[in-house]
């Protein structure tokens, strides 16, 4: 299949099938994360495999957005570990002593994770509906650590369906221009 039909067939899944993810699969999705590009190759990226009933029970009480998947996998960056610009301007002229890429980075690698689990056949919702502070303390991260998203893995049940807005995009016109 192609990279753009694959991209085509990934969508927002809020509703799971109870069976588990074959690890098999969780570890085809782990190696596609450990494959994705980040910023000096620095990999701050820190994977939290969340399946077990009490994992479960302290990511949904932290947001409602788990629905009932499954596996949930807590991205995180360690944000020291993340290379970081000495040398930003932002824009209007201000000047930041640094600039860090951990959340880019752990926002591809979920992308990398995502595209992964849908050539498997497994659904995914990209999640960042919570507090972050709660998630901190719920799985007492060591210091440094910092959740970036979840990510909701599984099966999408008998009855599942894309939101409606999964189908509309905006032109290229709208999104592209050559300077």
């Amino acid at each position: 299949m192609d990279f753009n039909e694959l991209a085509r067939l990934r969508w927002s899944v809020r509703d799971y099938d109870p069976r588990p993810v074959e690890q098999e699969k969780l570890d085809y999705i782990l190696e596609a994360a450990r494959l994705a590009p980040t910023g000096a190759n620095r990999q701050p990226q820190r994977i939290y495999v969340l399946r077990s009933e009490e994992a479960l029970a302290k990511v949904r009480a932290a947001t409602r957005m788990a629905y009932n998947a499954p596996l949930v996998l807590m991205l995180c960056a360690e944000v020291g570990a993340a290379w970081h610009n000495q040398r930003e301007t932002v824009m209007h002229g201000t000047v930041e002593d640094v600039y860090s890429v951990a959340e880019m980075d752990v926002s591809i690698v979920c992308d990398h994770m995502q595209l992964a689990a849908t050539e498997l056949g497994l659904g995914t919702l990209w999640v960042r509906g919570y507090d972050t502070q709660v998630l901190f303390d719920a799985f007492e991260l060591p210091e440094g650590i910092m959740p970036i998203c979840l990510l909701d893995v599984g099966y999408p049940a008998a009855d599942a369906q894309p939101s409606k807005m999964h189908f509309e995009s905006k032109p290229l016109e709208e999104l592209v221009f050559e300077l």
